[in-house]
Protein backbone atom coordinates (compact mmCIF):
# COMPACT_ATOMS: atom_id res chain seq x y z
CA UNK A 1 0.00 0.00 0.00
CA UNK A 2 3.04 2.14 0.95
CA UNK A 3 4.06 2.22 -2.99
CA UNK A 4 1.05 3.09 -4.06
CA UNK A 5 0.55 6.12 -1.59
CA UNK A 6 3.78 7.29 -2.89
CA UNK A 7 3.12 6.57 -6.47
CA UNK A 8 -0.02 8.98 -6.53
CA UNK A 9 1.81 11.51 -4.25
CA UNK A 10 4.16 11.88 -7.40
CA UNK A 11 1.85 12.43 -9.45
CA UNK A 12 1.77 8.70 -11.67
CA UNK A 13 -1.55 7.03 -13.04
CA UNK A 14 -2.73 4.00 -10.94
CA UNK A 15 -4.08 0.83 -12.85
CA UNK A 16 -7.78 -0.84 -12.65
CA UNK A 17 -6.12 -3.47 -10.32
CA UNK A 18 -4.05 -1.09 -8.28
CA UNK A 19 -7.17 0.71 -6.94
CA UNK A 20 -9.02 -2.59 -6.63
CA UNK A 21 -6.31 -3.53 -4.16
CA UNK A 22 -6.82 -0.42 -2.12
CA UNK A 23 -10.91 -0.47 -2.18
CA UNK A 24 -11.32 -4.06 -1.30
CA UNK A 25 -8.28 -4.12 1.20
CA UNK A 26 -10.01 -0.90 2.86
CA UNK A 27 -13.48 -2.49 2.83
CA UNK A 28 -12.50 -5.74 4.10
CA UNK A 29 -10.38 -3.61 6.99
CA UNK A 30 -6.82 -5.08 5.99
CA UNK A 31 -5.95 -1.59 4.97
CA UNK A 32 -5.59 0.60 7.78
CA UNK A 33 -7.62 4.06 7.47
CA UNK A 34 -4.55 5.72 8.62
CA UNK A 35 -2.85 4.55 5.02
CA UNK A 36 -6.19 5.18 3.35
CA UNK A 37 -5.88 9.09 4.66
CA UNK A 38 -2.85 9.28 3.01
CA UNK A 39 -3.71 8.02 0.08
CA UNK A 40 -7.00 10.34 -0.37
CA UNK A 41 -4.80 13.41 0.46
CA UNK A 42 -2.42 12.86 -2.36
CA UNK A 43 -5.33 12.41 -4.60
CA UNK A 44 -6.77 15.17 -3.80
CA UNK A 45 -3.86 17.18 -4.41
CA UNK A 46 -2.20 15.34 -7.62
CA UNK A 47 -5.69 14.54 -9.33
CA UNK A 48 -7.20 11.68 -10.89
CA UNK A 49 -7.45 10.77 -14.87
CA UNK A 50 -10.50 10.56 -16.58
CA UNK A 51 -9.45 6.84 -16.75
CA UNK A 52 -8.33 6.45 -13.17
CA UNK A 53 -11.85 8.13 -11.84
CA UNK A 54 -13.90 5.91 -14.37
CA UNK A 55 -12.09 2.74 -12.61
CA UNK A 56 -12.09 3.76 -9.12
CA UNK A 57 -16.00 4.74 -9.75
CA UNK A 58 -16.57 0.79 -11.27
CA UNK A 59 -14.39 -0.67 -8.21
CA UNK A 60 -16.93 1.42 -6.22
CA UNK A 61 -19.95 0.29 -7.61
CA UNK A 62 -18.94 -3.37 -7.30
CA UNK A 63 -18.29 -3.31 -4.04
CA UNK A 64 -21.88 -4.33 -3.11
CA UNK A 65 -24.67 -5.51 -4.29
CA UNK A 66 -26.14 -4.18 -8.21
CA UNK A 67 -29.53 -3.16 -8.57
CA UNK A 68 -30.80 -5.95 -11.35
CA UNK A 69 -33.41 -3.40 -13.28
CA UNK A 70 -33.61 -6.15 -16.74
CA UNK A 71 -37.29 -7.15 -15.75
CA UNK A 72 -38.59 -3.32 -15.86
CA UNK A 73 -39.20 -2.62 -19.50
CA UNK A 74 -38.51 -0.02 -21.38
CA UNK A 75 -35.69 2.37 -20.87
CA UNK A 76 -35.09 3.38 -17.16
CA UNK A 77 -33.72 6.97 -16.31
CA UNK A 78 -32.62 8.18 -13.14
CA UNK A 79 -32.70 11.79 -11.72
CA UNK A 80 -30.35 13.05 -9.02
CA UNK A 81 -29.71 16.13 -7.68
CA UNK A 82 -26.50 17.32 -6.05
CA UNK A 83 -28.75 18.76 -3.00
CA UNK A 84 -30.30 21.63 -2.55
CA UNK A 85 -32.80 23.88 -0.51
CA UNK A 86 -36.71 23.47 -1.11
CA UNK A 87 -35.38 20.92 -3.85
CA UNK A 88 -38.55 18.84 -4.12
CA UNK A 89 -38.32 17.77 -7.96
CA UNK A 90 -38.18 14.43 -7.36
CA UNK A 91 -41.60 14.13 -5.77
CA UNK A 92 -43.05 16.21 -9.36
CA UNK A 93 -40.65 14.56 -11.63
CA UNK A 94 -41.27 10.91 -11.05
CA UNK A 95 -44.77 11.15 -11.35
CA UNK A 96 -44.72 13.56 -14.38
CA UNK A 97 -42.21 11.41 -16.34
CA UNK A 98 -44.10 8.20 -15.08
CA UNK A 99 -47.40 9.47 -16.59
CA UNK A 100 -45.29 10.32 -19.74
CA UNK A 101 -44.88 6.18 -20.43
CA UNK A 102 -41.19 6.61 -18.79
CA UNK A 103 -40.59 3.73 -15.80
CA UNK A 104 -39.18 6.21 -13.08
CA UNK A 105 -37.49 2.98 -10.08
CA UNK A 106 -35.74 5.31 -7.84
CA UNK A 107 -33.66 5.23 -5.25
CA UNK A 108 -33.37 7.83 -2.78
CA UNK A 109 -31.94 9.10 0.53
CA UNK A 110 -32.63 11.19 3.83
CA UNK A 111 -31.63 14.87 4.59
CA UNK A 112 -28.77 15.24 6.15
CA UNK A 113 -27.47 18.96 6.92
CA UNK A 114 -29.09 21.77 5.36
CA UNK A 115 -29.99 20.14 2.27
CA UNK A 116 -33.42 17.83 2.55
CA UNK A 117 -34.15 14.33 1.28
CA UNK A 118 -36.51 12.93 -0.59
CA UNK A 119 -37.57 9.84 1.42
CA UNK A 120 -38.28 12.35 4.49
CA UNK A 121 -40.24 14.61 2.50
CA UNK A 122 -42.39 11.04 1.03
CA UNK A 123 -42.47 10.00 4.70
CA UNK A 124 -44.47 13.13 5.56
CA UNK A 125 -47.42 11.54 3.67
CA UNK A 126 -49.10 9.03 6.41
CA UNK A 127 -48.98 5.67 5.66
CA UNK A 128 -46.17 5.92 2.92
CA UNK A 129 -43.72 3.11 3.52
CA UNK A 130 -40.30 3.74 1.27
CA UNK A 131 -39.03 0.34 2.53
CA UNK A 132 -39.93 -2.51 -0.30
CA UNK A 133 -38.68 -5.65 -1.15
CA UNK A 134 -37.41 -5.97 -4.81
CA UNK A 135 -40.04 -7.88 -6.00
CA UNK A 136 -42.81 -4.97 -5.02
CA UNK A 137 -40.46 -2.33 -6.46
CA UNK A 138 -40.36 -4.24 -9.63
CA UNK A 139 -44.01 -4.96 -9.57
CA UNK A 140 -44.73 -1.33 -9.02
CA UNK A 141 -42.51 0.05 -11.59
CA UNK A 142 -44.51 -2.63 -14.34
CA UNK A 143 -47.75 -2.11 -12.98
CA UNK A 144 -47.76 1.82 -12.41
CA UNK A 145 -44.45 2.84 -13.73
CA UNK A 146 -43.70 3.98 -10.58
CA UNK A 147 -41.76 3.40 -7.01
CA UNK A 148 -39.34 5.12 -5.11
CA UNK A 149 -37.76 3.89 -2.16
CA UNK A 150 -34.88 4.07 0.30
CA UNK A 151 -31.13 2.64 -0.87
CA UNK A 152 -30.37 -0.50 0.00
CA UNK A 153 -28.02 -1.40 2.76
CA UNK A 154 -25.27 -3.40 0.80
CA UNK A 155 -25.45 -0.83 -2.14
CA UNK A 156 -21.56 0.33 -2.72
CA UNK A 157 -20.17 0.02 0.47
CA UNK A 158 -16.99 1.47 -0.34
CA UNK A 159 -18.44 4.75 -0.79
CA UNK A 160 -20.07 4.79 2.69
CA UNK A 161 -16.34 4.01 3.97
CA UNK A 162 -14.84 6.62 2.27
CA UNK A 163 -16.79 9.09 2.21
CA UNK A 164 -16.76 8.75 6.65
CA UNK A 165 -13.19 9.27 5.83
CA UNK A 166 -12.96 11.98 3.30
CA UNK A 167 -15.03 13.85 6.58
CA UNK A 168 -12.85 13.75 8.26
CA UNK A 169 -9.28 14.25 6.90
CA UNK A 170 -10.44 17.31 4.57
CA UNK A 171 -10.78 15.73 1.35
CA UNK A 172 -14.75 15.61 0.54
CA UNK A 173 -14.23 18.92 -2.04
CA UNK A 174 -12.15 17.14 -4.26
CA UNK A 175 -14.20 16.78 -7.99
CA UNK A 176 -12.83 13.54 -8.98
CA UNK A 177 -13.78 11.95 -5.35
CA UNK A 178 -17.43 13.55 -5.96
CA UNK A 179 -17.84 12.46 -9.15
CA UNK A 180 -17.01 8.74 -8.25
CA UNK A 181 -19.27 8.93 -5.45
CA UNK A 182 -22.30 9.75 -7.04
CA UNK A 183 -21.72 7.94 -9.97
CA UNK A 184 -20.95 5.00 -8.55
CA UNK A 185 -24.30 4.87 -6.13
CA UNK A 186 -26.27 5.79 -9.46
CA UNK A 187 -24.84 2.89 -11.93
CA UNK A 188 -24.96 0.54 -8.94
CA UNK A 189 -28.99 1.60 -8.60
CA UNK A 190 -29.08 0.19 -12.25
CA UNK A 191 -30.49 2.83 -14.69
CA UNK A 192 -29.82 3.11 -18.86
CA UNK A 193 -29.86 6.80 -18.20
CA UNK A 194 -29.07 9.68 -15.75
CA UNK A 195 -30.13 13.18 -15.60
CA UNK A 196 -27.79 15.02 -13.28
CA UNK A 197 -29.25 18.15 -11.68
CA UNK A 198 -25.82 20.34 -10.41
CA UNK A 199 -26.45 22.35 -8.12
CA UNK A 200 -24.48 25.72 -7.81
CA UNK A 201 -24.57 28.68 -5.43
CA UNK A 202 -24.71 29.72 -1.59
CA UNK A 203 -27.05 26.29 -0.70
CA UNK A 204 -25.01 24.05 -2.98
CA UNK A 205 -22.06 21.91 -3.12
CA UNK A 206 -20.58 23.55 -6.10
CA UNK A 207 -19.85 27.40 -5.35
CA UNK A 208 -18.79 28.23 -8.89
CA UNK A 209 -20.14 27.43 -12.48
CA UNK A 210 -16.45 26.16 -13.59
CA UNK A 211 -16.45 23.60 -10.85
CA UNK A 212 -19.71 22.93 -11.73
CA UNK A 213 -18.73 22.24 -15.13
CA UNK A 214 -15.62 20.03 -14.34
CA UNK A 215 -18.14 18.08 -12.14
CA UNK A 216 -20.43 17.71 -14.76
CA UNK A 217 -17.63 16.49 -17.20
CA UNK A 218 -16.35 14.38 -15.17
CA UNK A 219 -19.68 12.12 -14.57
CA UNK A 220 -20.71 12.16 -17.96
CA UNK A 221 -17.61 10.50 -18.56
CA UNK A 222 -17.84 8.04 -16.28
CA UNK A 223 -20.57 6.91 -17.68
CA UNK A 224 -20.18 6.71 -21.34
CA UNK A 225 -16.89 4.98 -20.58
CA UNK A 226 -19.41 2.59 -18.45
CA UNK A 227 -22.39 2.29 -21.30
CA UNK A 228 -24.07 5.19 -19.74
CA UNK A 229 -26.05 8.01 -21.29
CA UNK A 230 -25.92 10.64 -18.61
CA UNK A 231 -26.69 14.61 -19.06
CA UNK A 232 -25.66 17.09 -16.96
CA UNK A 233 -28.04 20.31 -16.19
CA UNK A 234 -26.25 22.91 -14.51
CA UNK A 235 -29.19 25.22 -12.08
CA UNK A 236 -28.73 27.96 -9.98
CA UNK A 237 -28.98 27.68 -5.84
CA UNK A 238 -28.83 31.63 -5.07
CA UNK A 239 -32.07 31.13 -3.57
CA UNK A 240 -34.25 28.22 -2.20
CA UNK A 241 -36.09 26.63 -4.73
CA UNK A 242 -40.04 27.06 -4.80
CA UNK A 243 -41.18 29.22 -1.60
CA UNK A 244 -41.53 26.02 0.60
CA UNK A 245 -38.95 24.42 2.75
CA UNK A 246 -39.49 21.66 5.05
CA UNK A 247 -41.14 18.32 4.89
CA UNK A 248 -44.86 18.58 4.42
CA UNK A 249 -44.30 21.98 3.26
CA UNK A 250 -42.87 21.04 0.13
CA UNK A 251 -45.23 17.87 -0.47
CA UNK A 252 -47.67 20.50 -0.80
CA UNK A 253 -46.33 22.58 -3.04
CA UNK A 254 -45.37 19.20 -5.04
CA UNK A 255 -48.98 18.58 -5.51
CA UNK A 256 -49.65 22.54 -6.37
CA UNK A 257 -46.98 22.05 -8.98
CA UNK A 258 -48.55 18.74 -10.43
CA UNK A 259 -51.86 21.00 -10.29
CA UNK A 260 -49.88 23.52 -12.28
CA UNK A 261 -50.25 25.88 -9.68
CA UNK A 262 -46.65 25.87 -8.56
CA UNK A 263 -44.24 28.28 -8.29
CA UNK A 264 -42.40 29.42 -11.64
CA UNK A 265 -38.76 28.45 -10.79
CA UNK A 266 -39.80 24.84 -9.67
CA UNK A 267 -42.25 24.48 -12.64
CA UNK A 268 -39.48 25.65 -14.86
CA UNK A 269 -36.82 23.37 -13.39
CA UNK A 270 -39.37 20.01 -13.71
CA UNK A 271 -39.68 20.80 -17.16
CA UNK A 272 -36.13 21.46 -17.88
CA UNK A 273 -35.30 18.21 -16.09
CA UNK A 274 -38.36 16.12 -17.13
CA UNK A 275 -37.31 16.81 -20.78
CA UNK A 276 -34.36 15.35 -20.46
CA UNK A 277 -35.66 12.18 -19.04
CA UNK A 278 -38.24 11.67 -21.81
CA UNK A 279 -35.74 12.10 -24.69
CA UNK A 280 -33.37 9.58 -22.63
CA UNK A 281 -36.66 7.05 -22.08
CA UNK A 282 -37.45 7.21 -26.13
CA UNK A 283 -40.78 8.89 -25.67
CA UNK A 284 -40.02 12.09 -27.82
CA UNK A 285 -37.25 13.01 -30.22
CA UNK A 286 -36.68 16.39 -28.76
CA UNK A 287 -36.84 18.24 -25.34
CA UNK A 288 -39.45 21.06 -27.27
CA UNK A 289 -41.59 17.67 -27.70
CA UNK A 290 -40.88 16.74 -24.48
CA UNK A 291 -42.00 19.63 -22.91
CA UNK A 292 -45.36 20.09 -24.43
CA UNK A 293 -46.04 16.25 -23.28
CA UNK A 294 -45.01 16.90 -20.01
CA UNK A 295 -47.40 20.52 -19.66
CA UNK A 296 -50.21 18.51 -21.63
CA UNK A 297 -49.79 16.12 -18.58
CA UNK A 298 -50.01 18.60 -16.19
CA UNK A 299 -53.14 20.63 -17.04
CA UNK A 300 -55.22 17.38 -18.21
CA UNK A 301 -54.75 15.87 -14.57
CA UNK A 302 -52.77 13.11 -15.52
CA UNK A 303 -49.44 14.05 -13.63
CA UNK A 304 -51.67 14.45 -10.21
CA UNK A 305 -53.59 11.66 -10.68
CA UNK A 306 -50.17 9.22 -11.58
CA UNK A 307 -48.66 11.11 -8.15
CA UNK A 308 -52.04 9.78 -5.80
CA UNK A 309 -51.81 5.94 -7.55
CA UNK A 310 -47.76 5.81 -6.56
CA UNK A 311 -48.68 7.42 -3.06
CA UNK A 312 -51.64 4.20 -2.47
CA UNK A 313 -49.44 1.90 -4.42
CA UNK A 314 -46.85 2.40 -1.10
CA UNK A 315 -49.41 2.68 1.27
CA UNK A 316 -49.68 6.47 1.40
CA UNK A 317 -52.62 7.72 2.62
CA UNK A 318 -54.30 9.35 -0.67
CA UNK A 319 -56.46 11.84 1.25
CA UNK A 320 -54.00 14.07 2.36
CA UNK A 321 -53.23 14.50 -1.11
CA UNK A 322 -56.67 15.40 -2.15
CA UNK A 323 -56.87 17.45 0.62
CA UNK A 324 -52.88 19.06 1.78
CA UNK A 325 -54.55 20.69 4.74
CA UNK A 326 -54.36 17.19 6.33
CA UNK A 327 -50.32 17.38 6.19
CA UNK A 328 -48.84 17.47 9.48
CA UNK A 329 -48.62 20.99 10.86
CA UNK A 330 -47.60 22.81 13.74
CA UNK A 331 -48.34 24.13 16.84
CA UNK A 332 -46.51 27.65 16.36
CA UNK A 333 -46.17 29.76 13.24
CA UNK A 334 -43.71 32.76 13.85
CA UNK A 335 -43.63 35.77 10.99
CA UNK A 336 -40.45 37.07 9.88
CA UNK A 337 -40.22 40.52 8.75
CA UNK A 338 -37.70 42.98 7.06
CA UNK A 339 -35.75 45.21 9.01
CA UNK A 340 -35.46 47.36 6.37
CA UNK A 341 -36.78 48.86 3.05
CA UNK A 342 -35.37 48.14 -0.39
CA UNK A 343 -34.96 45.06 -2.59
CA UNK A 344 -33.72 41.57 -1.58
CA UNK A 345 -30.85 41.54 -3.71
CA UNK A 346 -29.61 37.85 -1.81
CA UNK A 347 -31.69 35.19 -0.22
CA UNK A 348 -28.69 32.69 0.88
CA UNK A 349 -30.28 29.31 0.47
CA UNK A 350 -27.50 28.07 3.33
CA UNK A 351 -29.06 30.09 5.62
CA UNK A 352 -32.34 29.41 5.01
CA UNK A 353 -31.43 25.67 4.82
CA UNK A 354 -29.92 26.00 8.49
CA UNK A 355 -32.87 28.05 9.69
CA UNK A 356 -35.19 25.27 8.98
CA UNK A 357 -33.22 22.49 10.37
CA UNK A 358 -33.00 24.54 13.65
CA UNK A 359 -36.59 24.70 13.23
CA UNK A 360 -36.74 21.48 13.24
CA UNK A 361 -37.25 19.96 9.51
CA UNK A 362 -33.66 18.53 8.89
CA UNK A 363 -31.09 16.23 10.75
CA UNK A 364 -28.38 17.76 13.16
CA UNK A 365 -27.36 14.47 13.43
CA UNK A 366 -28.27 10.90 11.81
CA UNK A 367 -30.16 10.39 14.96
CA UNK A 368 -31.79 13.24 15.08
CA UNK A 369 -35.76 13.19 14.82
CA UNK A 370 -37.78 14.95 12.19
CA UNK A 371 -40.96 17.27 12.53
CA UNK A 372 -42.27 16.73 9.49
CA UNK A 373 -44.55 20.02 9.73
CA UNK A 374 -41.48 22.57 10.86
CA UNK A 375 -40.11 24.78 8.25
CA UNK A 376 -40.52 27.90 6.48
CA UNK A 377 -42.62 29.45 3.83
CA UNK A 378 -41.69 32.28 1.99
CA UNK A 379 -43.47 34.96 1.07
CA UNK A 380 -40.59 37.26 -1.12
CA UNK A 381 -37.82 36.25 -3.00
CA UNK A 382 -34.41 37.85 -4.97
CA UNK A 383 -35.85 41.09 -6.95
CA UNK A 384 -39.03 41.90 -4.81
CA UNK A 385 -39.63 45.35 -3.26
CA UNK A 386 -40.15 45.47 0.63
CA UNK A 387 -41.33 47.86 2.83
CA UNK A 388 -39.41 48.03 6.42
CA UNK A 389 -41.62 45.53 8.92
CA UNK A 390 -43.15 43.78 5.71
CA UNK A 391 -43.59 39.90 5.62
CA UNK A 392 -40.66 37.88 4.52
CA UNK A 393 -41.42 34.07 5.62
CA UNK A 394 -43.51 32.44 8.01
CA UNK A 395 -41.53 30.17 10.26
CA UNK A 396 -43.07 27.10 11.43
CA UNK A 397 -42.62 24.61 14.40
CA UNK A 398 -43.47 22.29 17.59
CA UNK A 399 -41.17 23.83 19.80
CA UNK A 400 -41.46 27.14 20.96
CA UNK A 401 -37.95 27.31 21.85
CA UNK A 402 -36.42 26.79 18.02
CA UNK A 403 -37.53 30.01 16.80
CA UNK A 404 -34.95 31.83 18.29
CA UNK A 405 -32.13 29.81 16.86
CA UNK A 406 -33.86 29.76 13.15
CA UNK A 407 -34.14 34.13 13.51
CA UNK A 408 -30.37 34.05 13.97
CA UNK A 409 -29.97 32.28 10.61
CA UNK A 410 -32.59 34.00 8.74
CA UNK A 411 -31.10 37.82 9.74
CA UNK A 412 -27.92 36.50 7.72
CA UNK A 413 -29.91 35.29 4.65
CA UNK A 414 -31.26 38.40 3.81
CA UNK A 415 -29.67 40.83 2.00
CA UNK A 416 -31.64 44.39 1.32
CA UNK A 417 -30.86 47.13 -1.06
CA UNK A 418 -31.65 49.92 -2.92
CA UNK A 419 -31.17 48.68 -6.40
CA UNK A 420 -32.90 45.96 -7.99
CA UNK A 421 -30.41 43.41 -8.34
CA UNK A 422 -29.99 41.64 -12.13
CA UNK A 423 -32.13 38.85 -13.32
CA UNK A 424 -29.75 35.82 -13.19
CA UNK A 425 -30.86 32.55 -14.89
CA UNK A 426 -32.34 29.24 -13.53
CA UNK A 427 -30.91 27.15 -16.18
CA UNK A 428 -27.56 27.81 -16.16
CA UNK A 429 -25.81 25.05 -19.14
CA UNK A 430 -26.81 21.81 -20.06
CA UNK A 431 -23.75 19.26 -20.88
CA UNK A 432 -24.45 15.96 -22.95
CA UNK A 433 -21.64 13.51 -24.42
Amino acid sequence: MVELIIKKRNGFELTKEEFSSIIDGFVSGEIPDYQVSAFLMAVYYEGMTSDETANLTDIMMRSGELIDLSEIEGVKVDKHSTGGVGDKTTLILAPLVAAAGVPVAKMSGRGLGHTGGTLDKMEAIKGLSVDMTREEFIDNVNRIKIAVCGQNANLVPADKKLYALRDVTGTVDNISLIASSIMSKKLACGADAIVIDIKVGHGAFMKTVEDAEELAEMMIGIGSKMGRNVIAVITSMSEPLGFTIGNALEVKEAIDTLKGNGPDDLTELCLELGSHMLVLGEVAKTQTEAVVILKKLIDSGAAFNKFKEFVKAQGGDTNLIDQPDLLPDTKFSEIYKSKSEGYISELNALDIGLASVKLGAGRETKTSVIDYGAGIVLQKKIGDYVKKDEDLAILYSNNFANFTKAIKFMDSAYTISEEKPSHKPLIIKTITR
